[in-house]
């Protein structure tokens, strides 16, 4: 049964650009959105596993903002990083390489969903500079200490468990669709068949576009053992918070905590949705990213 995009209208009607440049020894891919010329530019971090089509739902909500969009050093089209390690450091040391390759004339907003937060909060607490800080689900708690600390204890054995087998079989594991399907079923709270089939169909697609195991074991490790309230203190920038209600990896309680310890926040907590935002309510993120910015609109085709 073909799988409808319910979001395809917006995206299609979106400007898009794709170029590549090469940052600490990764040839990373980046895919430019909107207008050239617009007021405001916004330089969006995805998560684990994902690449730039997973934020696209949410970018094509936004009008009149310019985004840009990478694919993370050996996730998508970007090859691996040879003059950094695959730590929540080197990912943040390539993200402001990243920034300042693109000589923009304005310092851009800086989005990171899920890992793709702590590795924008580690950047911007190290010393990259952006007028406002924006993290979609993002990551406030050790990971064996949230809601499903089960459930990421499970994972961390799949991963050393694709350590210790042969790398082919290493690599069949890390690629299983029955453990994609899994983690799909554990995130996706929306109670719509097409979406949800949707959902699927991009975790299938788009899950495994990883450049070889140890990049993604390294990956994983980073973003297992690092979050973004350990940053927070060196975070002086005005911070939007998009957190869900039902996210099965940060409680509401620990993003508030972070809220409380970032010196300007604002935390909007999105009721009946879970790690997907991007996916479930991305037109309920980007009504909040746009009053955030006080700049840029909704797109006039809603889903």
């Amino acid at each position: 049964m073909p799988v409808t995009n319910p979001y395809a209208a917006q995206i299609a009607a979106t400007p898009v650009r794709d170029a590549r440049v090469s940052v600490l020894g990764s040839d990373t891919g980046y895919w430019d959105y909107g207008p050239l010329d617009a007021p405001t530019t916004i330089v969006v971090v995805h998560g684990f596993r994902g690449e730039h089509h997973g934020l696209e739902p949410v970018v094509a909500q936004l009008e009149g903002i310019r985004i840009v969009s990478p694919d993370l050093p050996g996730f998508g089209d970007s090859t691996p990083m040879a003059k950094g390690s695959h730590d929540i450091h080197g990912y943040a040391a390539w993200l402001a390489a990243f920034v300042d390759s693109l000589e923009l004339a304005e310092r851009p907003v800086i989005l990171g969903h899920s890992f793709g937060s702590i590795v924008a909060a580690a950047a911007v607490a190290g010393g990259l500079a952006t007028p406002r800080l924006i993290l979609v689900n993002p990551i406030a708690a050790p990971a064996l200490a949230g809601p499903k600390a089960i459930l990421t204890a499970l994972a961390v054995f799949y991963y050393r468990a694709a350590t210790w087998l042969p790398e082919k079989l290493g690599l069949r594991l890390l690629g299983s669709r029955l453990v994609v399907r899994f983690m799909t079923e554990t995130m996706a709270k929306t109670r719509d068949k097409g979406l949800r089939r949707w959902i699927h169909d991009q975790h299938l697609t788009y899950f495994s576009r990883f450049s070889d195991r140890d990049t993604v074991l390294d990956a994983f490790r980073a973003s297992t053992s690092n979050n973004v309230i350990q940053f927070a203190p060196d975070i002086h920038v005005p911070t939007l918070l998009i957190a869900a209600s039902d996210d099965p990896i940060t409680s509401v309680a620990d993003e508030q905590k972070l809220a409380s310890l970032l010196s300007d926040s604002t935390l909007h907590v999105i009721p009946g949705v879970g790690h997907l935002i991007h996916y479930e309510t991305p037109r309920q993120a980007a009504g909040y990213i746009i009053d955030f910015l006080g700049v840029g609109r909704l797109s006039a085709t809603s889903r």
